[in-house]
């Protein structure tokens, strides 16, 4: 199965449902299942982001603590380094010619700067346990049995 690594939150919002569009800097032909892999790297920007839509990630049984300071260590359980979900990709189109199209939430959950391409996801299945494995970027092959 295709795999797809996700910095956190952005891997955990797709695997609640909560973002049904991944924004990347380059199309795919690719039209199938894709595993959500969770990267290991969880950047000081990302876990400001994490805070601010802490209400989605919540909703989904996460906890989500008050960041710490300059150097915050935020407080959570967001999985690292983890398959968490699979989906099917079922389109890619320019940002551009979508992002009138879209709800304030996925808009928020993405980058629609023009030249960008939406990944359309469908079918998302959040795994009852997340499953370690090691990403990789771009498109990659993941053994469903590996980590397992």
């Amino acid at each position: 199965m295709k795999a797809l690594s996700l910095t956190q939150p952005w891997a955990s919002l797709v695997a609640c449902g909560a973002k049904r569009i991944e924004t990347r800097s380059w199309s795919t032909a690719y039209r199938g299942p894709l595993a959500i892999h969770a990267a290991m790297g969880f950047p000081a920007w990302a876990r400001w982001v994490a805070f601010e839509c802490r209400s989605h990630l919540e909703l989904a049984g996460h906890t989500i603590g008050e960041p710490r300071g300059e150097r915050d260590r935020l407080i959570h359980d967001l999985p690292l380094g983890m398959v968490i979900a699979t989906c099917r990709v079922v389109r890619c189109a320019r940002t551009e010619l979508i992002v009138s199209q879209i709800s304030d939430q996925e808009r928020a959950f993405g980058d629609y700067s023009s030249g960008r391409y939406a990944w359309m996801l469908a079918d998302i299945v959040r795994l009852p346990e997340p499953i370690p494995v090691r990403g990789a970027l771009g498109l990659w092959e993941w053994q469903e049995l590996e980590g397992a």
